[in-house]
């Protein structure tokens, strides 16, 4: 059934413009929403009165991590870690060969909530579980159906756990992009071997897809690399052929010479900025310096607030990036353009937001920038449409038991800790 969107203010998510209007919205893939000047007398849709509500183009995440959503809590890693290699062995890589296919369920239907909650009703997910690959994927997949969120997922293929576990992620991909969309998953340089990622390059090619790895995050990779290899990252990845594809994602790009970012720039691949990540770690600050206008914006499973990512893109680029207002908001919506130039299904004009947008001052498309950065937030979401269906009404999920999902969340997260502890 269609839904009806009645007396709202449709706030145009590319030119900014307002328009008070009747919005019919179509559900499927490829559903479309119609303006209407008048309420239909029959009664066959599903009627949402917008009085006093703004309503514009729901939000989309460039980078998650399903994988750590049982993560908040948890205790303090055998060792306190010094850097960011140690972050990444006594923390995540401890917590991912811990877990199993139940696990990965709870983490991928909390996961989805919260996106769906905040108003993302699309992810583009780079999962790990080196001893649970097989399935995997498919796994996150259908629990994101579950709550009614679209998404792009890869596996994180790497070679730090031995081949065997690397070949297995390649099978794992290569068996998931058979019937579903997706991407190709590599970890990082430092990682990741000449053979493995030829083979992963490779695959994209064979099923025309792309890459999604992390770059540079911290200065360890290009130091690895040009040890191990005598050559950057970014060099790296270029003639290996990982630069070729318009689907390719690369992470993070923290610490990429001039020369690097040429190499970006002058490719058709995306870059995927995540401030609050590279804060938490200290890996260094986002700089967009001589890389193209495809940046976009990601939260590397910090949580799953877009709005809120876009904040901490604004306020901590001040002094080492030129981002200002409307860049702010351009990388905001950049996914969107990287998931229609691409002909990713799950984005469609049917994917809207309703805000229960309180503001004392005059809001209008001269000033939403200000109001973005400044006003709205997540608290403001209160209907979530993902292509045509409601999934979340007045706050609430409405697709799925969020109280029994939470509920067998906390026992997975038990179990998972006890894990890592061993």
């Amino acid at each position: 059934m269609a839904i009806l969107l009645v007396n709202g203010v449709f706030i145009n998510s590319e030119t900014l413009e307002f328009i008070k209007t009747h919005i019919l919205v179509n559900e499927g893939h490829g559903g479309e929403i119609e303006f209407l000047s008048q309420i239909p007398s029959d009664q066959k849709h599903t009627i949402i009165d917008c009085s006093g509500k703004y309503i514009t183009h729901s939000f989309a995440n460039g980078h998650h991590h399903v994988y750590s959503a049982l993560a908040r809590g948890m205790g303090a890693p055998k060792k306190n870690p010094e850097n960011f290699e140690e972050i990444l062995q006594y923390i995540w890589w401890t917590l991912d060969k811990a877990l199993d296919p139940g696990m990965i369920r709870s983490s991928a239907l909390f996961t989805a909530m919260a996106c769906a909650k905040n108003g993302v009703t699309f992810a583009i997910d780079h999962h790990a579980s080196p001893f649970a690959v097989k399935g995997s994927l498919e796994t996150i997949a259908q629990a994101f159906d579950e709550v009614g969120v679209g998404h792009l997922l890869c596996y994180e293929i790497s070679d730090r756990d031995g081949l065997d576990i690397a070949r297995k992620g390649l099978e794992e991909t290569g068996a998931y992009l058979s019937k579903r969309q997706g991407l190709v998953g590599l970890h990082a340089s430092f990682t990741v071997g000449d053979e493995t990622l030829k083979q992963a390059v490779a695959l994209a090619r064979e099923t025309n897809s792309g890459i999604h790895i992390h770059v540079a995050e911290d200065v360890s990779d290009e130091a690895h690399c040009q040890k191990t290899y005598n050559q950057r990252v970014v060099n790296r990845l270029a003639n290996a052929g990982a630069l070729e594809f318009p689907k390719t994602i690369l992470g993070h790009c923290l610490h990429l010479d001039e020369q690097e970012r040429r190499l970006v720039a002058g490719s058709p691949a995306w870059v995927v900025q995540n401030m609050e990540s590279n804060l938490n770690n200290s890996v260094g600050i986002f700089n967009s310096r001589g890389l193209s206008d495809r940046i976009m914006l990601g939260t590397d499973g910090m949580h799953s607030d877009m709005l809120r990512s876009a904040k901490a893109a604004f306020f901590s680029g001040h002094q080492s990036d030129n981002i200002d207002y409307s860049e702010t908001y351009r990388r905001f919506r950049n996914v969107h353009n990287y998931l229609n130039y691409n002909d990713f299904k799950g984005d469609g004009d049917n994917n809207l937001v309703v805000l229960d947008y309180d503001t004392p001052t005059p809001f209008n498309s001269s000033n939403f920038l200000g109001h973005f950065l400044f006003g709205i937030d997540s608290r403001h979401v209160q209907h979530v449409i993902s292509n045509g269906k409601l999934i979340v009404e007045n706050g609430k999920i409405t697709t799925v038991d969020e109280t029994l999902i939470l509920e067998e969340a906390r026992k997975q997260a038990q179990r998972l800790w006890e894990k890592m502890n061993k």
